[in-house]
């Protein structure tokens, strides 16, 4: 991103810090709609407030007041709930539907940041339990944001302090570079919305992402640099288009190599016919074109464990891209209901496993075993699960077990932004281009069962190195 080049340029250090808000200018939207639509399904909202909300936001959107009025009706609404509830609550907010809106040029904003060893403080009008899951997930430690009162763990339903709104936001983070002896002048500042012109005017370099009407004067009569960054809204006719082609190329290619594979008494044929066709059909009507590094490593040695990062249903066409053919794969058992995969699954006799049931994982393992023996790779995600966000998740040693009784190497797949054009939570995939890096085969050869959880974590490790983050 070459609006980054006076970061990656500048001075390195904690001392330069990146303040940078969060709603509007890391996420698409606003989490406060997410938390008030999750009351509203669960019919948590009464007419009442439905009509103190609607005047509260009447006040903001179109009478410009500040948004202390809205806030304010926010958290009285929350009186009574336990803070853990919360904090639950925000985390199963940004799984389900925050993290799919996160922009991407906004992470790399965040990384390039910390490349360079600059502190990163969100600072926000929004609250703990709406920020910290995407904190967590940045690496971020601090948080600037409006405090709700607790009392005994409890919500009492008022603001403890300022809220961090307009020139609020520029008095915290005043006060934050004040108490840590930091010069504002070398600091960056990221917000979207007009009333965060006195926060962007606080600090030496201020940058407005997707900015508002008076902000973009503002930056414009200024010489501030603008950058519009990329949405995660509703997708286009073309978007559903082509994800409606592509998923018509998986089918016709599923009936194809099957009929073939029936007529030729030879299910290994078909099986082949399929990751020969249908990823490659399916990738290219849905406009995704797939830079590969380090192609070579997938055929060096076979049979072998594939090792993938999931974040996004499209890694399964990547995955059936590289591999092509003689290949069968371990999944969670949801996958054998899903009606794209399921039929796909039989074909390639995929072994299904329930997560939660011990007994029956080893069990399943048996038959990859006979596969792997019987020159058959199999293409696992050691994750587990679907991940909402870049972020690597912990990896779960059925993999690593598989590979060491089979004594096969393990091939790691790092897919980069598989997420960015198909998240979790999303059924349209967005055109764009993926970039996968195939490290060379691990050999299992002297792996034992004792150093077994070394092993899985050199592994993960070169997924760390390749992804670039934590």
């Amino acid at each position: 991103m070459t609006e980054l080049a006076d970061v990656l340029n500048g001075p390195s250090g904690p001392h330069v810090v990146a303040f940078v808000d969060f709603d509007g200018t890391l996420i698409h939207g606003y989490s406060g709609v997410d938390f008030y639509r999750d009351r509203m399904r669960r019919r948590q909202v009464g007419p009442g407030e439905f009509l103190r909300n609607a005047a509260a936001s009447l006040d903001y959107r179109v009478r410009t007041a500040d948004i202390t009025g809205l806030f304010t009706q926010t958290v009285r609404s929350w009186r009574g709930l336990a803070e853990q509830d919360l904090l639950d609550l925000g985390d199963r907010l940004f799984g389900s539907t925050i993290a799919g809106r996160v922009y991407p040029e906004a992470r790399e904003i965040v990384a390039a940041h910390r490349s360079m060893g600059h502190t990163v403080v969100l600072a926000t009008s929004a609250t703990r339990y709406q920020v910290q899951p995407l904190a967590t997930d940045l690496g971020v430690d601090t948080v600037l944001c409006t405090a709700v009162e607790i009392a005994d763990g409890v919500v009492t339903g008022r603001i403890d302090g300022p809220i961090l709104w307009g020139i609020g936001k520029a008095e915290a983070v005043i006060a934050y570079a004040a108490a840590h002896d930091i010069d504002l002048a070398e600091c960056y500042g990221y917000g979207n919305g007009d009333e965060d012109i006195p926060f962007l005017e606080a600090v030496g370099h201020p940058r407005p992402l997707n900015p508002g009407k008076r902000l973009a004067a503002v930056a414009a009569e200024r010489g501030w640099p603008i950058r519009h960054l990329r949405g995660r809204g509703r997708p286009g006719a073309l978007d559903i288009a082509r994800t409606g082609a592509a998923l018509g190329a998986v089918v016709t290619a599923l009936g194809v190599s099957t009929g073939i594979g029936l007529l030729n008494g030879d299910r290994r044929l078909a099986a082949n016919l399929v990751g020969s066709l249908a990823p490659d059909a399916a990738l290219a009507l849905a406009g995704i074109r797939v830079e590969v590094s380090g192609e070579e490593h997938l055929w060096s040695r076979r049979p072998a464990v594939f090792l993938f990062n999931h974040q996004s249903a499209l890694d399964v066409l990547i995955v059936g891209k590289l591999v092509r053919r003689d290949v069968t794969a371990l999944a969670k058992k949801e996958a054998a209901k899903d009606p794209i995969f399921a039929p796909i699954g039989k074909l390639i006799d995929v072994a299904y496993v329930d997560r939660g049931n011990r007994e029956q994982t080893t069990a399943a393992i048996a038959p990859v075993l006979d596969r792997l023996a019987a020159g058959i790779s199999v293409a696992i995600a050691p994750e587990g699960t679907r991940s909402a966000t870049p972020r690597l998740g912990p990896f779960k040693k059925g993999a690593f077990h598989i590979a060491l009784q089979a004594r096969v190497p393990l091939v790691p797949i790092v897919i980069r932004n598989a997420g960015d054009l198909l998240w979790k939570g999303s059924y349209i995939a967005r055109p764009g281009t993926l970039h996968v890096v195939v490290l060379p085969p691990v050999s299992t050869e002297d792996w034992t069962l004792v150093d077994l959880p070394t092993r899985i974590a050199d592994v993960r490790q070169q997924f760390l190195d390749v992804l670039g983050h934590e």
